[in-house]
C-alpha cells in the first residue's frame, strides 16, 4: 500500500467548529517501529489517529485496544495512552494534534442550550477519548490533504484548512453513529511551537531536562517556564518530571525484557535500589511485581532525538 507522507508543523492553521476555534500544532505520518511511551496531552489538547495499515496495540486510560487498518481515535486532555507495534507488521499512522484556543468555558456552560448546530464541538469536548473503526473514507481526505501539501497550488492554504476541517468533523461525528459512541502560508507563532516542544521534551528528555533547559528551548524565564507547564499539566515542573519518569521506567518494564538494573540505568537511576525505592513510591508496588502483574501483550483483544515511529 503506498501511502503519501505529510508533514506540516510551520504553517498558521486555525479550524472552525461550530463555537470553538482549534489550532493545528502538527500534522505527521510515519510508521511505529518503537513504543510510543505512555503520555498524556495537557489542558485542551488533542490528537487524533488514523491507522491506514499495519497492526499494534493502544493502552488508553489502562483499557487495551486492537489496532488494525481502518483504525481511528482520538486522545484528549489527561487521557494517558501509549502505543506497541506489532513487529511483524508495523503500523502507519496519520496524526493531527491540535488545541482549543477558543470557546471552551462558554461551551461547557451552556451545553444543555445548545442548537444542533453546536453538537460536534459538545461531542469533542464531552469524549476526551473515543476509538472506533473508520466509516467516513478518511483515507481519500488524507491522500487529498497529502497532495495540496505537496504542491502548493494557489490557494493550497486554505484548503489544507478545509481538508482537516473536514477529518475533524468527520471523526467526531463518528461517536454518535450507531451505538458507539496564498503561496506563502502564514508561520506558526511562538507559542506554538513552545507547547510541541515542552511535550516532547517530557516524552523523549525526561531523563535529563532542567527547568533552565527547558526554559533556554522556549525562550522563556525559568519563572515564565514554570508557569506555563503549570497551566497546561495542573502541576510543578518537577512534578511533571517525576510523572514522566516514572511513566517511561513502568513502560519499559511492561514492553521489554531488560533486567530491573538496566530498566533502571535506562531511566537515569544511579542504583537499582534507588530505583525500586522510587518506583515503589510511585506506584505502590516493585517494580518485579508490577511487571508481572501488568505483562502486556500484542494478543490483547479490542475494550469498547529518537522519535518511535520513522518518518517518510
Amino acid at each position: 500500500m503506498n501511502l503519501p507522507p505529510i508533514d506540516i508543523d510551520d504553517m498558521d492553521i486555525k479550524l472552525k467548529l461550530d463555537d470553538l476555534v482549534l489550532n493545528v500544532l502538527y500534522v505527521k505520518f510515519g510508521y511505529f517501529h518503537q513504543t510510543m511511551p505512555k503520555h498524556s496531552h495537557s489542558h485542551g489538547s488533542y490528537e487524533l489517529h488514523y491507522i491506514p495499515s499495519g497492526k499494534g496495540l493502544l493502552i488508553a486510560d489502562g483499557q487495551h485496544y486492537s489496532l488494525t487498518p481502518g483504525t481511528l481515535f482520538m486522545t484528549g486532555p489527561e487521557v494517558e495512552h501509549e502505543q506497541i507495534p506489532d513487529q511483524t507488521d508495523p503500523m502507519a499512522e496519520y496524526c493531527i494534534f491540535f488545541e482549543i484556543i477558543t470557546g471552551p468555558l462558554q461551551l461547557k456552560q451552556t451545553t444543555r442550550h445548545l442548537p444542533r448546530k453546536g453538537l460536534l464541538s459538545r461531542w469533542l469536548l464531552d469524549t476526551p477519548f473515543w476509538i472506533g473503526p473508520d466509516q467516513e473514507n478518511m483515507m481519500t481526505l488524507f491522500e487529498m490533504l497529502a497532495r495540496e501539501v505537496s504542491l502548493k497550488h494557489i490557494g493550497f492554504h486554505q484548503m489544507t484548512s478545509s481538508i482537516l476541517e473536514m477529518i475533524v468533523a468527520r471523526t467526531i461525528r463518528h461517536y454518535h453513529q450507531g451505538a458507539t459512541a496564498v503561496l506563502n502560508a502564514p508561520v506558526k507563532t511562538l507559542n506554538d511551537s513552545r507547547l510541541v516542544t515542552i511535550e516532547n521534551s517530557f516524552l523523549y528528555d525526561y531523563q535529563s531536562i532542567t527547568l533552565k533547559q527547558l526554559a533556554d528551548k522556549i525562550g522563556l524565564s525559568t519563572r515564565q517556564t514554570e508557569r506555563t507547564v503549570q497551566k497546561q499539566y495542573g502541576m510543578s515542573f518537577k512534578d511533571k518530571k517525576w510523572q514522566a519518569r516514572m511513566e517511561a521506567t513502568a513502560q519499559l518494564l511492561l514492553t521489554t525484557d531488560l533486567p530491573i538494573r538496566e530498566v533502571a540505568i535506562a531511566a537515569g537511576f544511579s542504583t537499582p535500589e534507588r530505583f525500586s525505592h522510587s518506583f515503589k513510591k510511585y506506584y505502590n508496588q516493585s517494580p518485579s511485581k508490577y511487571r508481572s502483574e501488568n505483562r502486556i501483550t500484542l494478543t490483547a483483544s479490542s475494550s469498547s532525538d529518537k522519535q518511535p515511529y520513522e518518518k517518510h
